[in-house]
């Protein structure tokens, strides 16, 4: 009777081992710093996203700008001051969004973003050593308003211009708006349409002529410095100056490009 013979054992010696990762207790210091990073900026881009989705649809309640403006008059002694109530874009008067248009950004409507021309221009002017011209838009001011610090330091223009393309991809143009003319500072402790309407004019925001509507406008290089009202003859020039340009802007369509 024949014997079955049993099979020979499979050899592995030969055979490499499958490559194992690196516990967490094992990685070396460069290991780790590398994955901080990585871990730090997949967070920073879900938290931003997020919020520029979360401030489509909701009113941003506050700014940095507030609350530095109100450490700086607190360590200064002086009145804490805050003015800053909510207006829908449909209750603010078009001639305040033609004459912040004029002053501030005459393409918007038209860029998607940044000017470029206009920052060619103020970097020679800057050049020429006359006096500082920033050249932003009015999307560039709304994303440093809402959510970054003020200064002139590379790190905050990056992320300027990293959050300008992401409300003006998400928001879009009325939006980017309606926030702008809501959060920007418009007097000492006076924060947008509505507050600063009553400041200075003792009304709403949705009935300002055209020359009131230039009147606040004209301040906002410098809103704690200047007045819309009793103004000097450099506001009143810069007011006028508004009013012409006003006419040149004509009808706002959001939704055009």
């Amino acid at each position: 009777m024949a014997v079955a013979k049993k099979p020979a054992p499979k050899t592995t010696a030969n055979k490499p081992k499958p490559k194992t990762a690196p516990k967490k207790g094992n990685r070396s210091f460069g290991e780790k710093v590398k994955w901080f990073f990585i871990k730090a900026c997949l967070w920073f881009f879900g938290v931003s996203i997020a919020s520029v989705v979360i401030f489509k649809y909701i009113p941003v309640p506050f700014t940095p700008l507030m609350v530095i403006r109100a450490i700086e008059n607190k360590l200064a002694g002086k009145e804490v001051y805050f003015d800053h109530d909510w207006e829908p874009i449909e209750k603010i008067s078009m001639n305040l969004q033609k004459a912040v248009i004029a002053s501030e950004d005459g393409t918007f409507l038209k860029h998607n973003g940044f000017d470029f021309k206009a920052l060619q221009k103020a970097y020679k002017s800057n050049e020429r050593g006359r006096r500082i011209r920033g050249g932003s838009t009015i999307s560039q001011q709304t994303a440093k308003n809402v959510f970054l610090w003020q200064g002139k330091s590379y790190l905050r223009k990056g992320l300027e211009a990293y959050f300008t393309v992401l409300i003006e991809l998400i928001w879009g143009k009325e939006r980017i708006m309606e926030v702008y003319l809501n959060s920007i500072e418009m007097g000492d402790g006076v924060y947008g349409a509505y507050a600063a309407t009553e400041h200075w004019y003792r009304r709403d925001a949705s009935s300002l002529t055209p020359m009131q509507a230039a009147g606040i406008a004209a301040i906002l290089p410098n809103p704690r410095k200047f007045k819309a009202t009793g103004s000097s003859s450099y506001i009143n020039r810069r007011k006028e100056r508004i009013v012409r340009e006003m006419r040149a802007v004509g009808k706002i369509n959001y939704n055009a490009k």
